[in-house]
C-alpha cells in the first residue's frame, strides 16, 4: 500500500494543524468545554468556510467527494487538539447515514445545511440492553394515517443535547434482535413526546438519554425506505470507527509529544527525569504503541476507501488495537507526569480520558474481539 499523502491531502492536514496550533491551545479548549454549548459556534462556522464539513459528501450536494482516507486525515488532526466541535457526530455519522439511506430530495435539503454549518446532528442507535449491537432495537414505530408514532428509549447519544436534529433507529417489524425491520427517522428535539436526560461523559463532553412517548412523526421523517436500514447503519458505523480510530492516533501522538517535552525539563535529583533509562524505555513503549496504531488506522481507512471484502474484519481488529494502544499511551502520559498528570490544569489527563472514552465508543475491546471471531467464522 502507498502510505504517502497526495499534495491535496497534505494541504488538508496542514490547514487543520495550523488551526489547532493557533486557535485551539489547551487553555482555549478548557474554556470551550465548560461552556453551555460544549463547543464553539465560531469554530464550527470556520469549519464550514474551510470546506471541512463538505469533505465526505458528493459534489451534487455541495461536497468534495472525499473518501475515508480524507476523513481520517481530518480526525487525526482534530484528535491532536482534543477538538470538541461535533464533526464526528454531525459529518461522519449523521451525514454518513444521510448519504447512505436518505432519498435524493432529503439529501438535497439536509446535506447542504450541514456543509454550510447550519445543521448539527446526533444519532440515537444504542439502547440500554443493546451492548453496542445496532440490530438490538426495542424502540418501535407504528404506521398511522398521517405518518408514524415513535416510542422507546435511546441511551448515550453523543452530543445529543446540542444537536439541531436527531436521527433515531426504530423497529417497524420483527423481533428485538432481528436484522429485518429497522428504519431510520429524523426529528427535531422539541417535538411533543420527546424528553431527554443530559450528562457529562468521562472526557467532559455531553451525552444524552432520549425518551420517546408516542411521538407523532410525519411521513417525511422516514429516511429512505422502511425496514431495511440495518446494513447502512453497520457500514456507516465502520466509517465512524475508522474516523474515531484516527482521532485516537492524533491524541496519542500529541500525548507522547507533551510527555517527551515534560520529562526533558522536569528535574529529580538535579537532572531531568528523561535521563533515567527506565523512563526512556517507558516512553519508547508508548511511542511504538502509537506508531503501530497509526499503521492499522491508515490501512483501515484505505481498505474502506477501496471497498475490500475483509474491511469489517479490519474494523474490529483496528478498534481492539487502538483501544489497547490508547490505554498504554494514556496511562504512560499520566504517570510520567506524576501527580500533575491527574489535575484538570494539565493536558495529559485529558488525553487519557479521551482515549479511554474512544476505547468504549462504538464497541469496546471485548465486543470487537467477539465480532472479529464471529466475522472470521462466517468468512
Amino acid at each position: 500500500m502507498d502510505f504517502e499523502l497526495s499534495e491535496e491531502q497534505r494541504l488538508l492536514r496542514d490547514s487543520i494543524d495550523r488551526f489547532v496550533k493557533s486557535e485551539y491551545p489547551f487553555s482555549t479548549r478548557q474554556e470551550i468545554i465548560f461552556s453551555t454549548l460544549g463547543y464553539s459556534e465560531k469554530n464550527w462556522k470556520l469549519f464550514a468556510e474551510m470546506g471541512w464539513l463538505a469533505l465526505p459528501f458528493d459534489a451534487q450536494y455541495g461536497g468534495f467527494g472525499g473518501s475515508p482516507v480524507e476523513t481520517a486525515i481530518v480526525m487525526e488532526a482534530l484528535g491532536r487538539g482534543l477538538v470538541l466541535e461535533p464533526y464526528l457526530s454531525t459529518v461522519v455519522m449523521g451525514g454518513g447515514l444521510l448519504a447512505a439511506v436518505a432519498s435524493h430530495d432529503q439529501k438535497e435539503r439536509l446535506i447542504p445545511q450541514i456543509v454550510a454549518g447550519e445543521l448539527t446532528l446526533a444519532v440515537a442507535y444504542l439502547e440500554p440492553q443493546s451492548r453496542f449491537d445496532p440490530a438490538d432495537v426495542e424502540t418501535s414505530v407504528k404506521s398511522t394515517v398521517d405518518g408514524f408514532v415513535l416510542s422507546g428509549h435511546k441511551c448515550v447519544v453523543y452530543q445529543g443535547c446540542t444537536a439541531d436534529k436527531i436521527i433515531v433507529s426504530a423497529r417497524t417489524h420483527g423481533a428485538e434482535r432481528s436484522r429485518e425491520g429497522i428504519s431510520l427517522f429524523i426529528l427535531d428535539q422539541d417535538m411533543e413526546g420527546v424528553s431527554r436526560k443530559d450528562y457529562k461523559t468521562l472526557d467532559g463532553q455531553w451525552a444524552s438519554d432520549f425518551f420517546f412517548s408516542d411521538v407523532n412523526l410525519p411521513e417525511s421523517a422516514l429516511l429512505g425506505q422502511k425496514g431495511v436500514a440495518l446494513e447502512a447503519i453497520e457500514s456507516t458505523l465502520d466509517l465512524v470507527i475508522s474516523a474515531v480510530c484516527a482521532e485516537a492516533v492524533g491524541a496519542m501522538a500529541a500525548a507522547n509529544d507533551i510527555t517527551r517535552d515534560y520529562i526533558q525539563v522536569r528535574e529529580q535529583f538535579g537532572v531531568p527525569i528523561g535521563s533515567f533509562q527506565v523512563l526512556q524505555h517507558r516512553w519508547v513503549d508508548m511511542y511504538m504503541e502509537a506508531e503501530m496504531a497509526k499503521s492499522m488506522s491508515d490501512v483501515l481507512a484505505m481498505r474502506l476507501r477501496d471497498g475490500d471484502e475483509d474491511s469489517a474484519l479490519m474494523v474490529a481488529a483496528t478498534k481492539v488495537r487502538i483501544g489497547k494502544a490508547g490505554l498504554v499511551v494514556g496511562q504512560g502520559a499520566t504517570q510520567l507526569h506524576g501527580g500533575v498528570g491527574m489535575t484538570n490544569e494539565y493536558a495529559a489527563g485529558h488525553y487519557y480520558k479521551r482515549l479511554m472514552t474512544i476505547d468504549i465508543l462504538f464497541g469496546n475491546q471485548d465486543y470487537h474481539c467477539s465480532r472479529y471471531e464471529q466475522l472470521g467464522i462466517v468468512a
